[in-house]
C-alpha cells in the first residue's frame, strides 16, 4: 500500500520545511521524554470501524489514529478523506495500512472486523470462520502492541472475546468486549422517553449476552436516584410486567429495525465503543456493561465465559466488577445467559 506517514518535505528534492519555518527559541530544552501520547488503532474500516475512528477524531481521544483493513483502496481512500477534514478537527496524526506493523505501540486497539453470515450458514460455522479471521488479526496486534488493551466490537461479540483473549494470551483485564454497553444506552432511551426525563438521569442495566438472552435489571433501576420499582409500589401505582418485557424486546430489535432501515448499524455503536475508549485511556473509573470474564460472579461457575457485567473500567482495563443487587428471577435469567454462550464456546476449536 502507498506509504500513508504524512511528512513535511516538497518538492522532488525532500526539502524540509519544518527547520525553515520554525526558528527555536534561545536556551530552549528538547521536547520532554514523559510526555503522554496516545495511539488507537481500528482493525476494519467497514460502517462500524470507520463511525468509531469518526467519533474518536471528533471527541479528540487520540494523538495518533491507526487504520488496518485487507481492501487497500478503500482504506487509503478513508485515511484521506479523514486527513482531508485536518481543519475542522483537533490536531490527530491519521494513518493507515494493510500491515499490522502500522498499530505497533497503541494503547488501545478496537477489531470490528468479521466474516458476515451466508445464505443457510449455520451459526457454528460463521462462529468458526471468525475464529479464522481471528488467528490472522489477534496474534499480530499482540505482537506489536503487547501492553495493549484489547477492545472487541465484532459480533457475537461476547464469544469473540473469549476467542481473543484466547489467541492473545493477554491476562483478563486487558480484553474486553463492547458488550451490552449500547444495549444499555438504547434501556436508558427508552425508560427516560416513558418518563420524559433525561436519559443521564436515568441508571439502568442490561447485562448478559449482547442479544436475545440479555438480562434487563429491572429491581435496581433508578431515576434521578430514585428506585423506580419501589417508588411505584410504595405508592400503590399499578403497572404491568408485560410492559417491562415490551420494552426490554424494543432494546433487543431496535439493531435489526436500524439494520432493516438503513441496511446497518453504525453511528450509536460509534459513540458507544468512543465512551468506552474516553473511559478506559483517560482512566475514569466508570461503570459500564461489558463482556468481561464472569466466572465467579452472580453464581456463575463452571468454563470460562464472557457476558456483559457493570465493570468498573480505566487504564489498566477492567478494575473490578459492580456488586449490583440482582433479585432471583435476573439471576437465573443470567444464569440461562450464560449458559447459551457457554455452549457455543464449547463447541469451537480455537
Amino acid at each position: 500500500m502507498h506509504k500513508s506517514g504524512s511528512s513535511s518535505s516538497f518538492g522532488p528534492g525532500g526539502l524540509d520545511l519544518t527547520q525553515a519555518f520554525f526558528r527555536p527559541i534561545l536556551s530552549a530544552a528538547p521536547p520532554s521524554p514523559t510526555k503522554r501520547h496516545t495511539k488507537i488503532s481500528v482493525i476494519g474500516a467497514g460502517n462500524v470501524g470507520m463511525a468509531i475512528a469518526q467519533t474518536i477524531l471528533t471527541q479528540d481521544l487520540a494523538d495518533e489514529l491507526a487504520l488496518v483493513d485487507a481492501k487497500s483502496d478503500k482504506l487509503r481512500g478513508e485515511m484521506l478523506d479523514l486527513r482531508h477534514a485536518a481543519a475542522f478537527l483537533p490536531r490527530t496524526k491519521i494513518t493507515a495500512d494493510v500491515d499490522y506493523a502500522i498499530t505497533a505501540g497503541s494503547d488501545l486497539c478496537i477489531v470490528t472486523a468479521g466474516a458476515r453470515q451466508m445464505p443457510g450458514e449455520t451459526r457454528l460455522n460463521l462462529l468458526q470462520r471468525n475464529v479464522s479471521l481471528y488467528r490472522a488479526i489477534i496474534p499480530p496486534l499482540v505482537k506489536y502492541s503487547p501492553e495493549t488493551i484489547l477492545l472487541i466490537v465484532s459480533n457475537p461479540v461476547d464469544i469473540l472475546t473469549y476467542v481473543a483473549w484466547k489467541l492473545s494470551g493477554f491476562p483478563s483485564n486487558r480484553v474486553i468486549g463492547s458488550g451490552t454497553n449500547l444495549d444499555s444506552s438504547r434501556f436508558r432511551f427508552l425508560i427516560a422517553d416513558h418518563l420524559d426525563v433525561n436519559a443521564q438521569d436515568v441508571q439502568a442495566y442490561i447485562i448478559g449476552e449482547h442479544g436475545d438472552s440479555s438480562v434487563a435489571l429491572w429491581s435496581s433501576i433508578s431515576v434521578g436516584g430514585v428506585p423506580i420499582l419501589s417508588f411505584l409500589d410504595k405508592q400503590e401505582i399499578a403497572y404491568e410486567k408485560e410492559t417491562l418485557e415490551n420494552i426490554h424486546k424494543e432494546v433487543i430489535d431496535g439493531a435489526y429495525e436500524v439494520i432493516r432501515l438503513k441496511g446497518y448499524t453504525s453511528w450509536a455503536i460509534g459513540y458507544s465503543v468512543a465512551n468506552l475508549a474516553r473511559t478506559l485511556l483517560r482512566d475514569q473509573r466508570r461503570i459500564h456493561p461489558v463482556s468481561v470474564i464472569a466466572k465467579g460472579f452472580y453464581g456463575i461457575e463452571g468454563g470460562d465465559v464472557f457476558l456483559s457485567l457493570p465493570a468498573q473500567l480505566g487504564r489498566s482495563g477492567v478494575l473490578g466488577i459492580a456488586n449490583v443487587h440482582l433479585n432471583n428471577e435476573e439471576t437465573q435469567r443470567l444464569k440461562a445467559s450464560a449458559a447459551t454462550i457457554s455452549e457455543l464456546t464449547s463447541q469451537l476449536e480455537i
